[in-house]
C-alpha cells in the first residue's frame, strides 16, 4: 500500500510514518511536511526501514498542490493541527484526489465540519473519511463502543484525559490546547447536543497510576461523534486536566484571552519562546485515560471501566498507523463511503490487539491488574 502522512514531520505524525515504514504492507510512504528539513531528517533516520521514503514539501493552505500530493495514494493519513483549521482543507482535497482518508483530528469544530459538509461527498463517491483516530479522540471512542457492546443498553460515557502540556511538543499542540480550553465545548446532555463553556464543568477523577486529578470538560469531538454513531447514549462528557497548571488556563479561557483563531496564534507564540524544552528525544510524561459508560443489562445497572497509561506521541500516532493500514485494508465495520468517527468503522478489539504489540495496554481497574486485550 502507498500512504501519505501530512504532517509527517511532526510530533504524532512522524510516529506513524516510524509504525508504518516497518510494517509488512506498506511500500511506499510519502512524508508531506512543510518544514523539508524535518522531513529530511526523519526519512534519513528511516533510511533502513523496509517501506521506501520520499519527501514531498507541501503548503496545506494550498489546495491545488494539496490535492496533487495526496493523488494516487491508497490513504490519507493526516496529524496535520491545528485541526480546527486543516481538517476541513485536508477531507476536501482527498475527496477531491479520490483518496481515503483518516486523521488524528481532536478539534470539535473540525469534526463537525466535515460530518456535515463532506459526508455526502464521500457516500457519492464511495470514499471512507475516519476522523480522530488518536488517543483521544480515537482510543476512548473505541473503548467508549467496546464497553457499551457489552451491556444491552448504554446510557451514559464519561471519558476523563490526563495529559501533562508538555507530553507533546510543537506548535500544533499548544493551539490545540488553546482551542479546546478557549471557546465553547460541546456536551450530550438529554439526547441533545449542547455547547457550554469550556472549563464549565469539573470533576476530581481519579486515574490509573497518577491518582485523583481535577479535569474540565474541553473541546474535543467524543461528544459530537459518539451519540451520532451509537445513538443509544443519553449523555456523553469528556473532560480533562494537564496536572496544577490547568486552572490557569481554564481561568485564561473563561477570560476570552484565546476566543479566536487570531488569539490562539498570538498566545500560541508566546508560550512556545517562554515555555521549556526538554531535551531532544528525551522521554515525555505520560499521560492517563479513564472510560466509565454506564447503562443497563439484563434489567440492571451496569457500570463498567476501560483505563490506561502511555506517553502522548505513541498513544496518538500509533492508533493513526494502525488506523491507517487497517482502512486500507478495509478490515472496518462499514463498508459505504462517508465521513466517520472510529467507534463507527473499528472493531475495538483488533485495534486494542495491535496497540499492545506497541507495549500499550488497557485495563479494566484502575488497579491496572486486569487486562482487556490478550497478545
Amino acid at each position: 500500500m502507498r500512504v501519505i502522512v501530512l504532517g509527517g514531520a511532526g510530533d504524532m505524525g512522524s510516529k506513524a510514518v516510524e509504525d508504518l515504514a516497518v510494517h509488512p504492507d506498506v511500500e511506499t510512504i510519502t512524508i508531506a511536511d512543510y518544514n523539508e528539513a524535518a522531513a529530511g531528517a526523519l526519512a534519513q533516520r528511516l533510511a533502513d526501514a523496509p517501506a521506501a521514503l520520499r519527501i514531498h514539501p507541501v503548503d496545506a493552505n494550498d489546495h491545488n498542490a494539496l490535492v496533487e500530493a495526496i493523488r494516487g495514494h491508497d490513504v490519507a493519513a493526516s496529524a496535520l493541527g491545528p485541526f480546527y483549521h486543516f481538517e476541513p482543507l485536508l477531507v476536501r482535497a482527498a475527496l477531491e484526489a479520490g483518496v481515503d482518508y483518516i486523521s488524528i483530528c481532536d478539534d470539535w469544530l473540525g469534526a463537525q465540519k466535515i460530518l456535515d459538509e463532506y459526508d455526502d461527498a464521500a457516500r457519492q463517491q464511495g470514499r471512507i473519511i475516519i476522523s480522530g483516530m488518536g488517543a483521544s479522540p480515537g482510543l476512548s471512542n473505541v473503548g467508549v463502543r467496546l464497553l457499551a457492546t457489552e451491556m444491552d443498553r448504554p446510557r451514559k460515557a464519561t471519558i476523563a484525559v490526563y495529559m501533562p502540556l508538555e507530553s507533546g511538543e510543537g506548535m500544533a499542540v499548544l493551539k490545540h490546547v488553546l482551542f479546546a480550553y478557549g471557546n465553547r465545548a460541546p456536551t450530550w446532555r438529554n439526547g441533545t447536543l449542547e455547547t457550554v463553556p469550556a472549563g464549565s464543568i469539573a470533576a476530581d477523577i481519579q486515574f490509573p497510576k497518577f491518582g485523583r486529578i481535577r479535569a474540565w470538560n474541553v473541546g474535543h469531538t467524543e461528544p459530537v461523534t459518539i451519540p451520532r454513531f451509537l445513538p443509544d447514549f443519553e449523555e456523553v462528557t469528556l473532560l480533562m486536566g494537564m496536572g496544577p497548571g490547568t486552572r490557569l488556563f481554564v481561568w485564561m479561557g473563561r477570560l476570552g484571552l484565546f476566543s479566536t483563531p487570531k488569539r490562539i496564534d498570538r498566545v500560541a507564540s508566546f508560550l512556545a519562546r517562554v515555555m521549556p524544552t526538554g531535551e531532544p528525544g528525551a522521554p515525555k510524561p505520560e499521560g492517563a485515560i479513564r472510560i466509565d459508560v454506564e447503562g443497563e443489562k439484563d434489567g440492571a445497572p451496569i457500570r463498567l471501566l476501560a483505563c490506561g497509561t502511555a506517553e502522548m506521541r505513541p498513544a496518538t500516532g500509533g492508533p493513526l498507523a494502525i488506523g491507517t493500514v487497517m482502512l486500507a485494508k478495509r478490515q472496518l465495520l462499514v463498508t459505504d463511503g462517508g465521513v466517520y468517527a472510529p467507534e463507527a468503522a473499528f472493531a475495538p478489539m483488533p485495534v486494542l490487539r495491535e496497540l499492545l504489540k506497541q507495549g500499550i495496554q488497557t485495563y479494566s481497574d484502575l488497579e491496572m491488574t486486569r487486562p482487556i486485550a490478550a497478545s
